[in-house]
């Protein structure tokens, strides 16, 4: 008997271990059922059974890992942001230039919008079926991306209209719009560059 115990307890951890990584593995597969079915069909007409049945669990099993919908979102939300990240405004704050600045950010945001486009557009849509704090992330960058992109362009008394043109730019809706009017990423960034450009002092003299 003693000599049976010391073969199983070293066994003990090991089962543990596996258990653990199994229980991942399953959570993992539940978040990336939901993460599927939020891009394709959109968050209001994802259930829980739709994702149960999309990771190929029983209900009982997805809710002993995310007990309500807000908990799998959370799940979801980190997940994706972690494959899509979002650009960092932080880069853009070294470009001395605030126009070469500017036409920097689009360049990478309006890349970012249209690699991520299905996603956005789904959960914009779906807007009031989403938890409320994940609500301003979804609507807007922070607004630390147009103080950024603000700074350091002329004409201190357009400021006001410079801030909401860049706020402008920056949408998601912005470049949508464009993009359905047949311009490239390219040709957006650099049209929406022109568009805040022009708020400078040509303006103020008119004041």
């Amino acid at each position: 008997m003693a000599e049976q115990n010391r073969l199983t307890k070293p066994n003990r951890p090991y089962r543990l271990r596996a258990r653990a990584a199994a229980m991942d593995r399953t959570r993992e597969r539940i978040t990336h059922a939901a993460v599927d079915l939020h891009g394709t069909v959109g968050p209001a007409a994802t259930t829980m059974s739709a994702v149960a049945e999309r990771a190929g669990v029983t209900r009982a099993t997805l809710y002993r890992h995310f007990p309500n919908e807000e908990a799998l979102f959370t799940a979801c939300s980190a997940d994706w942001l972690a494959a899509n990240p979002r650009p960092d405004p932080a880069g853009w704050a070294a470009i001395v230039d605030p126009a070469s600045r500017l036409g920097a950010a689009l360049d990478e945001l309006y890349a970012y919008y249209r690699s991520t486009e299905q996603m956005r557009s789904n959960l914009l849509r779906d807007i009031a079926a989403i938890p409320e704090r994940f609500r301003p992330g979804i609507v807007a960058f922070p607004p630390t991306t147009v103080q950024v992109l603000e700074a350091g362009w002329p004409g201190l008394s357009e400021a006001h209209v410079r801030h909401a043109a860049i706020g402008h730019a920056v949408g998601f809706e912005t470049w949508r719009s464009l993009a359905r009017e047949g311009l490239t990423d390219e040709e957006a960034a650099e049209l929406m560059v022109r568009f805040v450009t022009c708020i400078g002092p040509e303006e103020e003299g008119k004041s």
